[in-house]
């Protein structure tokens, strides 16, 4: 089929009035775009200028003051066709998904060009992460690998270390005051967090410093976690993510709606792998709590096309922490629920995930870890990431600085 191109005067194609598509905070976004690469994209639309496609372009157009713009006809589809065909030309948009290593390479690309990234459609925070991940996350690990000397633990209980506008106090998430301690008595705007999952990770390892506190708890495991989401609940203002085994699905929900929690769903992180063990079928997911307080509200800032299927490779390296999460699903939550500059809680530190997802999103993170030693390489990971250093709040001294102490 053979589709011919018509240039129509502006002022004679008219907008569908039941347009679902909003999108008149974008106008200005379009226009640029526009100016920076022409009209290329026609508008669909029937002989009588009705638009079946197009919308947003015919606004830009307006505002640009241009009198004539490219136009394919659509005349050959009936009434339910054009009706079908004018969701589908905005929802398969959202089909394909994006291989974001081949897209930070084309980023970083245009970068060395120096091209307005803004040009490129993507809103600059994840161009900013993307150029930050350019020099690869396996680096950075491995600089912690290195750095950390687990026959030394610099942070001890009731340190509240300072590493830029973050904050991670050494203390148990079960007790209020760690809470108290790390916010200062204010409220977070959301929680993101990682407890034990009651399996006793770390307990067949070889080496006995990757094993977690606060794990295998057998039947005291339920308070444990109703203490924490009581804890969580009471300090934060709006969306709230726990991790959780499949195992005890059940038993954090029941917790965390008798603290006060009101339960909207659980969203399934799927691995590219899976660890080999002894049962029939080996597991390839882990989950992850999504709610809030009861009677509060909470903010959404993604989009309404996601689902509650998350795909993301496990890190490439675990030996910073037995149960390693990967920064960028920590990330995906965080921009989901809050904004730049809000403040993020996470009760259970481990290997900093959480902390460092909030360094690359321009959040306050406000995180507790009750095992020294996993303080430590948080605050490491954190200060090879970002070259800076971590200072012992009422001491003014750096991280370096006291392990030197220590280790004389």
């Amino acid at each position: 089929m053979n589709l011919a191109i018509h240039y129509y005067p502006v002022e004679n194609l008219v907008e569908y009035k039941r347009n679902p598509r909003k999108n008149d905070d974008v106008v200005n976004r379009m226009c640029a775009s526009i100016r920076e690469f022409g009209f290329r994209i026609p508008i669909v639309a029937k002989s009588d200028g009705t638009v079946v496609d197009g919308h947003l372009r015919l606004k830009a157009a307006r505002k640009l003051g241009m009198e004539s713009i490219p136009v394919v006809l659509s005349d050959n589809l009936n009434e339910p066709q054009t009706k079908a065909f004018r969701l589908l030309a905005n929802q398969s948009a959202n089909w394909a998904k994006w291989d974001d290593e081949l897209l930070k390479v084309e980023i970083q690309e245009l970068e060395d060009l120096q091209f307005d990234l803004k040009m490129t459609g993507f809103e600059l925070e994840k161009v900013q992460r993307f150029l930050d991940d350019f020099d690869g996350k396996e680096e950075v690990e491995r600089g912690v690998l290195e750095l950390i000397d687990k026959k030394v633990e610099i942070a001890k209980p009731g340190d509240l270390w300072i590493l830029g506008d973050h904050r991670i106090y050494c203390g148990d998430s079960c007790v209020v005051e760690s809470f108290k301690a790390v916010l200062d008595d204010k409220m977070a705007d959301i929680t993101v967090c990682d407890p034990p999952y009651n399996v006793d990770y770390g307990s067949s390892q070889e080496r006995e410093d990757k094993k977690i506190l606060n794990d295998n708890q057998g039947e005291k495991y339920e308070l444990f976690l109703y203490d924490i989401c009581s804890n969580i609940l009471a300090y934060t203002k709006g969306a709230i993510y726990i991790c959780i085994s499949s195992s005890e699905f059940s038993t954090l929900q029941k917790a965390f709606e008798e603290a006060g929690g009101k339960w909207s769903t659980f969203i399934i992180w799927a691995k590219n792998h899976f660890t080999l063990g002894r049962s029939d079928y080996q597991r390839q997911y882990e989950a992850m709590l999504y709610g809030w307080k009861s009677g509060n509200k909470r903010e959404w800032h993604g989009g309404r096309n996601q689902s509650d299927l998350w795909f993301y490779d496990k890190p490439i390296h675990n030996s910073l922490h037995p149960t390693m999460k990967p920064v960028e699903l920590m990330e995906k939550a965080i921009v989901n629920s809050s904004r730049p500059g809000d403040t993020v809680l996470d009760p259970f530190s481990g290997s900093g995930s959480t902390l460092i997802a909030c360094e690359r999103t321009g959040r306050i993170c406000r995180t507790i870890e009750l095992d020294s030693k996993f303080v430590d390489v948080a605050i490491k990971r954190w200060q090879v990431y970002t070259g800076r250093e971590a200072i012992l709040s009422g001491t003014g001294k750096t991280f370096a600085q006291i392990q030197e102490e220590k280790q004389q």
